[in-house]
């Protein structure tokens, strides 16, 4: 077979090649932005929900984007603007007096040509509404419910249970990791069992305790827990703990250092990625967290965490679904820019437990 010969015969599966690469491309690229549409169309429809007036949000056949319903000033008073068909098509014009059969409009764009008259039901006519961005509905909703002791007292439950959980589950992690303990599988299934526990058959038990010990109404049930590990972080870190050669704690040890220094100059700072998704998972729920602070805060409005503040405000605002989203918009930026600014480590957190270095 000649050189152009086989050209010619591997042409049409090299071009079939390409083609259905462009294909699957196309199809990849559409679905991710399919999926990424809906992940975002809560969030859109929060946005745009929360910058809308009252009378928008009651209003049938009100448009979706933030408007409010037009009106135009004509030999000082204001009228209301309604969407006018003439000749099939439809005018903008304010209605200056109203008539059962004929009523009298003026055209915004050209008050000079004096009243227009038209004939028809003024009642059955649409309004005209233009674009009104309530950008006070967040300041309204920052005043309301005292988000800056709100926001203080999350990011404070938050932080400290965040720091607890982490180095808790790291220093038990690193015990099942690296030392050899009887019956260590044992131990670890059991440890695991807890997460399969719902919380609500050890509620009542544990508030009993914490009752007795008059800790109630204090932030010490929700953060002393913290700091004795969780099953699902522990098995995330041994996971990753597990992937570290150790030749380096041989080559440590063999320089005199002990296992706690191993642990904070060899494991720590090699675990980062681990440490940061762990980490970034706990705060996620501390900030979300409401059933807790619900039970063990009832009774200190000055000690409630966002959660639970935006619940008292719905009950008051239940009306005003403006507010009710913009607060919530609110309360939200802070997880949204720790996570953007996390979310490298994150990811490298999340993929490489399981992985060989």
């Amino acid at each position: 077979m000649s050189e152009q010969t086989a050209i010619a015969y591997h042409s049409p599966r090299i071009v079939t090649r390409k083609v259905r690469r462009i294909v699957s491309t196309i199809l990849v690229t559409g679905l991710a932005l399919g999926v990424l549409f809906l992940f975002l169309l809560p969030m859109v429809y929060g946005i745009v929900t929360a910058l809308k007036t009252d009378s928008q949000i009651s209003k049938i056949g009100a448009p979706w984007w933030p408007a409010s319903e037009a009106q135009y000033e004509y030999e000082g008073k204001s009228y209301d603007v309604y969407l006018v068909p003439v000749d099939g098509e439809l005018h903008a014009w304010a209605l200056v007096n109203k008539g059962r059969q004929v009523s009298y409009f003026v055209d915004p764009e050209n008050p000079e040509a004096g009243l227009i008259e038209w004939e028809g039901s003024w009642r059955q006519l649409d309004r005209a509404w233009q674009p009104d961005f309530q950008w006070g509905n967040f300041t309204k909703a920052w005043n309301t419910i005292d988000f800056p002791l709100l926001l203080g007292n999350t990011l404070m439950y938050a932080s400290i249970t965040t720091f607890g959980a982490v180095s808790s589950a790291a220093l038990v992690a690193y015990g099942f990791a690296r030392f050899r303990i009887p019956k260590k599988d044992v131990l670890f299934i059991l440890m695991l069992s807890t997460v399969i526990l719902p919380g609500a058959v050890t509620l009542i038990p544990t508030y009993f305790v914490w009752n007795q010990l008059k800790l109630v109404g204090t932030w010490l049930p929700l953060i002393i827990p913290a700091f004795f590990s969780w099953g699902t972080n522990v098995f995330l870190l041994r996971q990753f703990f597990l992937t570290i050669p150790r030749d380096l704690d041989e080559a440590a040890m063999i320089d005199g250092a002990g296992p706690f220094r191993i642990f904070l100059q060899i494991i720590v700072p090699q675990s980062v990625p681990a440490l940061t998704a762990v980490a970034l998972f706990h705060f996620f729920y501390a900030w979300n967290d409401f059933f807790g602070p619900l039970i063990y805060l009832a009774g200190n409005p000055e000690k409630f965490p966002i959660t639970v503040g935006l619940t008292a405000f719905n009950n008051l605002y239940s009306q005003s679904t403006n507010l009710i989203q913009a607060a919530s918009l609110v309360s939200a930026v802070i997880p949204v820019v720790i996570f953007f600014f996390a979310q490298r480590a994150f990811m490298q957190g999340v993929v490489i437990t399981g992985v060989e270095k």
